[in-house]
């Protein structure tokens, strides 16, 4: 029976996107995008956006046409009650795949799993950062992003997300209404470093060359630290929802 769970998934995903929440979110937060004749039409690509909001997840996928799956934090998988169980349904059902970010084996694992989409030929989503900026800053990329662009021989295509944060702040249940915006640059070809993939200093290079693209796209300020070390400086109550 996993052809007709996967069956009903797909489904699922259209009829949510184009039925269900996309028109109703589309027309309260008039998302506009620029450059998306940069998504390849076919074939398997990254796409490798900054990540601002819990919301990034939600408008994007809705402003292209192609379907895609990001890599999610697996707490959206593992709530308890209702909640829960209306998170994860909806998360599984559009497309969203839970990764452990507890590092080792488990980052292993989620490069895998990123593999397989990419192996199937589809659009995988990857927030180079790792978590949510704490601050509106871009902070340097993880560079699994790079492993898996390499393995996979797949271009990278940065995606800036513009003010998603600003709707819906880190620890706000209920987004304010008003415009967001994507801006998608022109994909990154890394065809040149064609079987170094386990090259440590490599995977640094074409990480460092990703958020560059991000930063020059959406001139936001840069800060050369990781995201998740910012988060740890932070009191609790202010990160406990990244």
């Amino acid at each position: 029976m996993p052809g007709a769970a996967l069956d009903f998934t797909s489904m699922f995903y259209w009829l949510m996107k184009y039925v269900v929440i996309g028109p109703v979110v589309k027309a309260i937060f008039r998302p506009w995008i620029a450059g998306r004749k940069n998504v390849p039409a076919n074939g398997a690509a990254i796409l490798a956006s900054n990540h601002l909001s819990f919301a990034d997840s939600v408008f994007l996928p809705l402003v292209i046409d192609r379907r895609m799956s990001f890599l999610a934090k697996s707490d959206y998988f593992t709530g308890r009650g209702i909640k829960g169980f209306v998170t994860k349904f909806f998360m599984s059902a559009t497309g969203q795949i839970p990764i452990d970010r507890s590092g080792g084996k488990a980052s292993e694992a989620s490069l895998n799993t990123g593999l397989q989409v990419l192996g199937a030929g589809d659009l995988l989503g990857i927030y180079p950062e790792g978590t949510r900026s704490p601050d509106g800053k871009l902070y340097r990329g993880r560079t699994g992003i790079a492993r898996m662009a390499l393995e996979a021989k797949v271009p990278v295509v940065p995606v800036v997300m513009v003010d998603t944060d600003t709707a819906m702040p880190i620890g706000q249940r209920l987004p304010r209404i008003m415009r967001v915006g994507i801006v998608i640059g022109e994909p990154l070809d890394f065809s040149r470093y064609a079987g170094m993939e386990n090259d440590r200093y490599i995977l640094r290079s074409v990480t460092d060359e990703i958020m560059v693209a991000l930063h020059r796209l959406g001139q936001q300020e840069y800060e050369d630290v990781y995201a998740s070390t910012v988060k740890d400086r932070l009191p609790s109550r202010v990160t406990r929802r990244s």
